[in-house]
């Protein structure tokens, strides 16, 4: 695995610029913690291989050559020269090798999600668009037990079930979904949507929250708007091309 890497960085280009993208936005939105935090993408059918940011990287610097291709499958990913960060190893080793739906994971300690993630009650309810957007599609991790190593890799693994978004307690937030664009879109609105509700508790006035009903129609017609996250993803390239092509090489 590591010769290929190094030897044929081209191998799936169009996955690796993509990916270069995500982690550049994330910078420019201050969704990261410079080297920490890790972004993953299944190339191969069972979601097993997959590339992931190398360690010690700044996110606003990573290109689509330094992202490294893994096997879920292989340790011994942690013995080359260029090895993952070990957490970033463990946790989306045991997502993918879990979550072959999930082709994207995103996981970081953004702001507002962190925040949420750290009250006693995390919940999100739904008080506007945003929010609603998640009605019913977050699991929420109340177990946290140390780094995503080992045996807490596994554990916060099972925690996302079927669910997009996994609000990880005492942690942060990792989302899950078919493609870079899906989970980009899906962390953008996610933090918003967090950002704007504890904006709405600081008020210390009573919230205005929709019916259960409301909710699962709105998340119905999120679900439902017409290529809004490729569109928004394409956006987004579209940017960096012009700003920061090399995010490419």
């Amino acid at each position: 695995m590591h010769n290929e890497a190094i030897a044929f960085p081209e191998a799936h280009a169009p996955a690796r610029a993509e990916l270069a993208c995500a982690f550049r936005w994330a910078a420019r939105l201050g969704l990261h913690e410079t080297i920490a935090n890790h972004f993953s993408l299944a190339v191969s059918e069972d979601g097993r291989r997959f590339l992931i940011n190398p360690y010690g990287r700044h996110f606003s610097r990573i290109r689509a050559r330094d992202l490294l291709l893994l096997d879920a499958d292989d340790p011994s990913a942690l013995e080359r020269p260029d090895a993952p960060d070990i957490t970033a190893w463990a946790l989306h080793g045991a997502l993918h090798r879990r979550h072959p739906r999930a082709r994207c994971i995103l996981h970081v300690h953004s702001k507002y999600a962190t925040a949420l993630a750290c009250l006693a009650d995390s919940r999100l309810p739904p008080i506007e668009q945003n929010a609603m957007r998640f009605f019913e599609r977050v699991a929420i991790d109340e177990g946290f037990d140390g780094m995503g190593l080992g045996d807490e890799a596994e554990r916060v693994s099972r925690q996302l079930g079927d669910k997009p978004i996994l609000l990880m307690g005492n942690h942060g937030v990792l989302v899950a979904a078919p493609s870079v664009a899906q989970a980009f879109d899906d962390l953008y609105y996610f933090e918003r949507a967090c950002e704007l509700y504890l904006t709405a508790l600081a008020t210390g006035r009573p919230l205005r929250i929709a019916s259960d009903e409301v909710a699962r129609k709105t998340a119905r017609q999120w679900q439902d708007y017409p290529d809004f996250a490729q569109r928004h993803f394409a956006a987004l390239q579209g940017i960096l091309d012009e700003e920061e092509p090399d995010y490419r090489n």
